[in-house]
């Protein structure tokens, strides 16, 4: 029997000797009819092993004819068994590689090659296996506790720092996968690997710093480090796995020890403010201290400059003067003392009047004297600021009749002064 008989399945009740009538002019039957065909017979094959064969009148049973198995009926059986089975395996080589994923082929177990998103095939399993890696997902490991913060895992979270105190930190891991092949292939279990990584750096660098460090300005420092400690570790070990980003969740001290450490802040934090008041008062009074001190300094080069400058002029004119003296020694002595009268008298209010000379007539101003007084009287001082008053200079002076104003005074004197330079040449 062959499924490339056409009269196959058109057969009637009886087994080759055509009692059924053929039907040479109809073509093959269906799957079902085939199907229904061969649970027939099988069930005749067993009913014939149990004697059913004999028995009559129940059923069908008595009537089916034995089966009689030909190499054409096993051949084509088997034949299109075979076909769809290999139809399935063939099949089974199809997957599907998602966007974010990256597909390995293992050929025997062993690397084959990597696979782009997409619909691939590869070859059926014994031959060829594949697995999915996700390149995408952000995966993120706990160190120190597990869901929360309350869920302390003390073995992972204890720590110690350089000035040998106990502090306990919790920090999360979040990474992702760079290489599929060193990912799968290179370590047996990666994700434990970080895990392992990311204790062994944090532990380290918490070891080389102080408490306050740590749980304090440092936090920041300490997560940066860690990662890129836990990168340079990873990339060694060929891990195929890329640190994103450290985030420390929690770091402070351990519970039996809180009450005293809090303490100690408080009290640190009170130095720290003392410590700051008293630099804000002397970021206030040294500025001061140093404006006073550069302005008395500057004061004293000016003073330093004034005196050394006059202290010069007066050596110069002194050296001009003697050379002139040298020269005549009794015109310039007597030009000195003209000079030297003239700067004294020129801050004075009394007249003197030479009575050796000529009596002429002098003109006293006497409103003037009284314009001066009274501006005297009506200063803040009064009569008693003023070293002389008219009244006093009128008191003090000769009578009226021989005083001359100032000006003529001076006049007078330099022309007899003069005349005797001239009688004495």
């Amino acid at each position: 029997m062959s499924l490339n008989d056409p009269q196959w399945g058109n057969r009637g009740n009886d087994n080759n000797d055509g009692g059924g009538g053929r039907r040479p002019n109809q073509g093959p039957p269906d799957l079902d009819q085939l199907w229904r065909d061969l649970n027939r017979r099988l069930s005749g094959i067993f009913d014939k092993k149990r004697g059913g064969g004999d028995r009559g009148g129940d059923g069908d049973g008595g009537d089916r004819p034995p089966v009689q198995f030909s190499p054409k009926f096993l051949g084509g059986g088997i034949g299109m068994l075979l076909v769809l089975v290999l139809i399935v395996w063939l099949a089974s080589g199809f997957y599907i590689v998602d966007a974010g994923q990256r597909g390995l082929v293992l050929q025997f177990g062993r690397y084959k090659e990597s696979s782009d998103p997409g619909l691939r095939w590869r070859l059926p399993y014994p031959i060829q296996s594949h697995e999915l890696v996700n390149l995408s997902g952000v995966r993120t490991l706990e160190v120190g506790y597990r869901g929360t913060e309350r869920n302390k895992v003390l073995k992972e979270a204890l720590m110690l720092t350089d000035d040998e105190n106990i502090i306990n930190i919790q920090f999360a891991v979040q990474y992702i996968l760079k290489d599929p092949f060193d990912y799968v292939f290179a370590n047996r279990n990666p994700d434990e690997a970080v895990m392992q990584v990311a204790e062994t750096a944090i532990r380290q660098i918490v070891g080389k710093n102080k408490m306050d460090f740590v749980l304090y300005e440092g936090r920041e420092q300490v997560a940066v480090t860690a990662s890129q400690l836990m990168q340079e570790i990873l990339d060694r070990y060929k891990t195929g796995i890329l640190i994103s980003k450290v985030t420390m969740q929690n770091a402070q001290p351990p519970e039996q020890v809180q009450a005293a450490f809090d303490d100690a802040v408080k009290a640190s934090q009170d130095r720290a403010r003392q410590k700051n008041e008293g630099q804000a008062y002397a970021n206030d009074v040294i500025p001061r201290a140093r404006g006073t001190a550069a302005r008395l300094f500057e004061e004293s080069e000016g003073y330093k400059q004034r005196v050394i400058a006059r202290a010069e002029g007066d050596a110069s004119r002194f050296t001009q003067i003697y050379t002139e003296y040298a020269k005549a020694p009794e015109v310039t002595r007597s030009r000195m003392y003209l000079d030297t009268m003239q700067e004294v008298y020129a801050n004075t209010s009394k007249v003197l009047v030479d009575s050796k000379g000529q009596g002429n007539l002098l003109y006293l101003p006497l409103d003037k004297l009284i314009q001066a007084a009274g501006a005297v009287a009506a200063s803040p001082g009064g009569a008693a600021s003023s070293p002389e008053t008219p009244a006093a200079v009128a008191r003090s002076s000769p009578p009226i009749s021989n005083e001359v104003p100032p000006q003529m005074s001076e006049g007078r004197s330099r022309e007899n002064l003069r005349q005797r330079d001239r009688e004495a040449r």
